[in-house]
């Protein structure tokens, strides 16, 4: 096949979850034969075109900001949009592409993919990372509606779509297509890097990675770590950065064991991260949105013990299964499993076999299933 991926933001030069699972999944692929082109914005040194690890990189758009303050750019998405349609129209046109597979988010780019693939036999494949219905509210405010309604309209759009968890396929079946029409390709690890990754100079009993966002409620990891700490001698590592930091980084000071709390920030380099979960014993977010949760996959698969927050906006039951612990999103039922997992206690499956089954090459047979069956349909 000769697939043409859509993706404003192209790893390794952006380094969030979208992106590297195009990285995984086309890297896979190519090496199985496929021709692999990603379209993305100029984030890279050098020449529009290139060839990185098999797959080729093509620029439709200059670098961007991606982020207003704390909220994705809507003007960037829209820009990357009108930028990639003609570019990505013209090769279809000329038959260079057997299927397109679009991000969802953030929504305008699926839209310009599939007027890109009118009037061509290019099925267009769509991968759903979340859906926010009532979420907008919370996240855009006043302006919700216009969220919404992208949402919806996007949803609505014929395509062939995937969803990388069971209720990200289940919210979609709500605004969109029929559930049956929807297939699961989950994220996944590359769990032969977990386990060798460097282990770091210092390490924690405790560790939380992930962006440092309200719905991820580390200010509840935190009240439940010093709860913990008045009887046990434990570290806390918090990974990651974000508009919470601030107010985080006060709340720590406050704490009575605040001593035992430290802010790594945002780690470049990927593998530290993993380093930090190998010397960990136990991994703990308490998040109530999460489409999918890498980094609970990443941390069974480096053997901690994994807590995670039960909530119906997280996928992280279906995620964890019962290689982990799910807990209510509050300091008392945190605080009471991080008491029992650092005292011991272990889930019923062991973590890195439930990991082993998410590793990349089993995600990429699993896409290059979807992909197939998209491109027969279109004959």
């Amino acid at each position: 096949m000769r697939i043409a991926f859509v993706s404003n933001v192209v790893y390794p030069y952006v380094t969030g979850g979208a992106e590297k699972r195009i990285h995984e999944i086309g890297t896979r692929l190519t090496d199985q034969g496929h021709e692999v082109t990603v379209y993305g914005r100029h984030f890279w040194d050098g020449p529009a075109e290139i060839t990185h690890e098999g797959m080729t990189l093509r620029a439709v758009a200059p670098e961007a900001d991606l982020y207003e303050e704390d909220r994705r750019s809507i003007t960037e998405a829209l820009d990357f949009a009108a930028r990639a349609l003609p570019p990505l129209r013209r090769r279809l046109r000329n038959d260079e592409h057997d299927v397109v597979v679009a991000s969802v988010f953030p929504y305008f780019p699926v839209l310009s993919a599939k007027i890109a693939s009118i009037r061509t036999d290019t099925p267009l494949v769509t991968t759903w990372h979340e859906v926010w219905g009532d979420y907008w509210d919370e996240y855009l405010g006043h302006l919700a509606p216009f969220g919404k309604v992208t949402e919806r309209v996007t949803a609505r759009t014929p395509q062939h779509p995937t969803a990388i968890s069971a209720i990200t396929a289940d919210r979609l079946a709500t605004i969109g297509p029929d559930r049956e029409r929807i297939d699961i390709i989950p994220n996944g690890i590359d769990v032969e890097q977990v386990r060798t990754a460097p282990l770091p100079d210092r390490e924690y009993d405790v560790l939380f990675a992930g962006r440092l966002i309200e719905h991820k409620n580390v200010d509840i990891l935190l009240e439940a770590f010093d709860a913990i700490a008045d009887t046990r001698d434990v570290t806390l590592g918090i990974i990651g950065d974000g508009p919470e930091r601030e107010r985080l980084e006060a709340k720590r000071d406050a704490l009575r064991h605040a001593d035992r709390v430290e802010f790594l920030g945002f780690l470049d380099d990927y593998e530290d991260v993993l380093g930090h979960m190998r010397a960990a014993d136990v991994f703990a977010s308490p998040s109530i949105r999460e489409g999918f949760g890498i980094t609970f996959l990443e941390a069974m698969a480096a053997d901690c013990t994994v807590i995670a927050a039960d909530h119906p906006e997280s996928a992280a039951d279906e995620v964890i299964a019962d290689a982990g612990f799910l807990v209510d999103p509050t300091v008392d039922s945190l605080t009471e499993r991080l008491d029992a997992a650092l005292g011991g206690t272990r889930p019923s499956t062991v973590p890195t076999d439930h990991a082993r089954q998410y590793d990349w090459d089993t995600i990429a047979e699993k896409a290059e299933t979807v992909y197939q069956r998209a491109v027969e349909d279109a004959w």
